[in-house]
């Protein structure tokens, strides 16, 4: 048989569009993932005496799920979210359990600004100025080690 009277085939058509279908649900399962990711990447941050042990979501899918269904997180741990080049980066809290504090970082690891984000919120909170990285801790966790805008953040990550 050749490939065009396949392609004909009414059969198979029918398994043509049920294999994109079943594509289709495996990607949308995917991006609708039900638990928390634990195992990204991981690398560690220096804020002063602080070392920081944080996650690094560096795709799209990874970013997009970040802290998402998180029910709590240790107070030396973060997620830091890795952008590809410099931009506003806007973050909410949809299907966020616990409350976050989110830096905007510049690619030398500069505080550019800081925003306190409430759990299962869809508030936007934007860095001020385009950058390359966020890192997201504990609510409250820079505002107790009196870590502001202008303080630069340590780690192999801002050296590239």
């Amino acid at each position: 048989m050749n490939i065009s009277a396949l392609l004909n085939r009414p059969t198979f058509h029918r398994w043509h569009r049920l294999g994109a279908w079943a594509l289709a649900l495996l990607a949308v399962n995917s991006w609708a993932q039900q638990g928390p990711q634990l195992n990204l990447p991981r690398t560690q941050l220096q804020a002063g005496m602080h070392v920081l042990d944080v996650q690094l979501a560096q795709t799209p899918e990874q970013r997009q799920i970040g802290l998402m269904w998180r029910k709590e997180m240790p107070q030396h741990e973060g997620m830091l979210f890795v952008f590809e080049q410099p931009a506003t980066q806007c973050f909410w809290m949809r299907n966020t359990l616990i409350p976050l504090s989110a830096a905007f970082l510049a690619d030398d690891g500069t505080i550019v600004n800081i925003a306190d984000m409430k759990p299962l919120s869809d508030d936007s909170h934007c860095s001020e100025k385009p950058v390359r990285y966020v890192l997201e801790m504990n609510l409250g966790w820079f505002a107790k080690r009196q870590l502001k805008a202008g303080y630069k953040l340590g780690g192999a990550v801002f050296k590239r």
